[in-house]
């Protein structure tokens, strides 16, 4: 009820009376009251004024199961959803539900993380009150093989947000998000599965949101929403409308495989026609040419063979001053 009542006061012109309150949401004046009190317990200023009712204050940026729930419109992504204080990462948490038997589309998101991590032992900065860090449970019927698609499919979920919200977002191969060149977004996902069966695969997400700063090393390549407009985002609008695009793009992965969003991915994937750095064993420099069916990238070496590069990290190499610009170190997950 908390969150019903939540979306009321946001979705108001003005103040709504504790009469009109109870007969929306079927409840006494006293029970509207009740409520009222709980959002303020959470933190919400709401303002009372005699005659005229109740107000919300707006642009205030607080992240509670509540608060989420109150944009959420999906089925099945955040139904189950944990909105926790401080965690050493949201998929330890999410994996310890899942092992529990946690049904899909339980969704773990936390203020801060202690020990936030990304692919090839790289951290994340997770400071309190900066960024969005959430972990998301799937449980698909398809191969092991398979999985690294989901990481796609999360990263082409996080761009189509952000476009929605006027953001020139672009999708580095395979799931970093970029704004100016610059790393909005990380996704790590991880799985339990035997030999030819996945029990469960999480994917673990983070944005940055209102970060005023980053670290010396960091600035030059990551960036924040707040950064890019000089404005505060809600953390929990941007919850609601990401578990959105997650359950509409999963949908179709789960009726026609990764080739059912191929276009869609390919069409805002930056490293199609970009030269590369394809890190591994043996680093080697190639151009890449597509995103193939099954998630993997196509890549034509110096020599001119093609290769499949089917994981690990790809760096974008633009030529500045002469002189090569990797970018590899701004990491590709948080969790």
């Amino acid at each position: 009820m908390k969150e019903t009542l939540l979306l009321l006061l946001k979705e108001a012109d003005g103040f709504l009376s504790g009469e009109d309150i109870g007969r929306k949401l079927g409840i006494s004046r006293t029970a509207v009251w009740k409520y009222i009190r709980a959002l303020r317990q959470d933190g919400y200023q709401v303002e009372a004024v005699t005659n005229k009712g109740y107000h919300l204050v707006q642009g205030q940026d607080i992240l509670t199961a509540e608060s989420v729930q109150a944009y959420r419109k999906t089925d099945r992504m955040g139904k189950r959803l944990l909105v926790l204080d401080t965690v050493d990462s949201t998929n330890n948490v999410l994996r310890q539900l899942a092992e529990e038997g946690a049904e899909e589309g339980t969704t773990v998101i936390a203020l801060k993380q202690e020990a936030g991590r990304g692919r090839r032992g790289k951290t994340w900065v997770s400071q309190k009150g900066d960024g969005l860090f959430l972990s998301v449970l799937f449980r698909p019927s398809i191969l092991p093989m398979e999985t690294s698609a989901l990481t796609l499919m999360c990263g082409l979920s996080v761009a189509k947000m952000l476009r929605e919200l006027g953001f020139d977002a672009w999708i580095k191969w395979p799931n970093d998000v970029k704004i100016n060149d610059k790393k909005v977004c990380g996704i790590l996902t991880e799985m339990s599965a035997e030999m030819e069966r996945v029990h469960y695969v999480i994917a673990g997400i983070g944005i940055n949101v209102n970060h005023r700063q980053f670290p010396e090393e960091l600035k030059d390549i990551a960036t924040s929403l707040y950064l890019e407009t000089g404005q505060t985002w809600e953390k929990a609008a941007l919850a609601g409308r990401l578990l959105q695009w997650i359950e509409t793009y999963y949908q179709a992965y789960l009726s026609g495989g990764f080739a059912a969003i191929q276009g869609e991915y390919s069409a805002l994937c930056e490293t199609i026609g970009q030269e590369v750095m394809v890190l591994g064993k043996t680093p080697f420099s190639a151009r890449g040419l597509q995103v193939c069916a099954d998630g993997a990238l196509l890549v034509e070496k110096e020599d001119g063979t093609k290769e499949t590069v089917v994981s690990g990290e790809v760096s974008i190499r633009r030529k500045i001053l002469g002189a090569d610009n990797n970018e590899s170190r701004a990491g590709g997950g948080q969790f």
